[in-house]
């Protein structure tokens, strides 16, 4: 089974505006798999535009802000695609669509890269980093995880964000947080 890398994806919608999403996506053989769900943005801007983004960046905020409605993250145009990608990225790489598996759950998106490029150092991710990413993922996973393991899960996570979180991991908690008690809030049964 391929690695799985957490990433952010940019593609671009029918009006020209960018959809950003957090992504788990597979590397083999030098090209990458991206599986976005049905339906989805992500999904269609694949099969209309035929190319992505994909942008790395120690910013945990992205992937919370993408799940809470926190989208106000800085782009610029990519080198070769006609895409967009995160402007405060640490590198980022243009794909391009070979092939697609489709799938009524999740289609297999097949692409080769066209170009790559560091803008800045990776300086290594601390616990709360990597914990926000799995509360990020959980978060995606609402009412389709029972709650009793949200909750679990969430306090264990919690440990990291208490020992090690910065004031942007910090922030991206609370989005999440607030997203889940909410989901919490609308799902209790009287």
């Amino acid at each position: 089974m391929p690695l799985i890398q957490e990433i952010i994806i940019t593609t671009q919608n029918k009006d020209g505006s960018t959809q950003i999403a957090p992504m788990g996506i597979h590397m083999l053989n030098k090209h990458y798999l991206i599986k976005p769900f049905k339906p989805s943005k992500t999904h269609e801007n694949l099969l209309n535009e035929g190319c992505a983004v994909i942008n790395y960046t120690d910013d945990v905020r992205v992937y919370a802000g993408c799940l809470t409605e926190h989208y106000s993250w800085a782009l610029c145009s990519a080198e070769i695609v006609e895409c967009q990608r995160l402007k405060e990225c640490l590198a980022h790489s243009e794909l391009q669509v070979v092939s697609c598996d489709d799938d009524e759950v999740r289609p297999t998106f097949e692409c080769k890269i066209l170009h790559e490029q560091v803008h800045k150092p990776f300086k290594g991710f601390n616990r709360a980093q990597a914990a926000v990413i799995e509360l990020a993922i959980l978060v995606s996973r609402l009412g389709m995880i029972p709650d009793d393991k949200i909750k679990t899960e969430i306090n264990y996570l919690k440990i990291a964000i208490d020992k090690t979180a910065g004031e942007r991991e910090k922030e991206a908690w609370g989005w999440l947080s607030e997203k889940i008690e909410d989901h919490f809030k609308n799902n209790s049964t009287p």
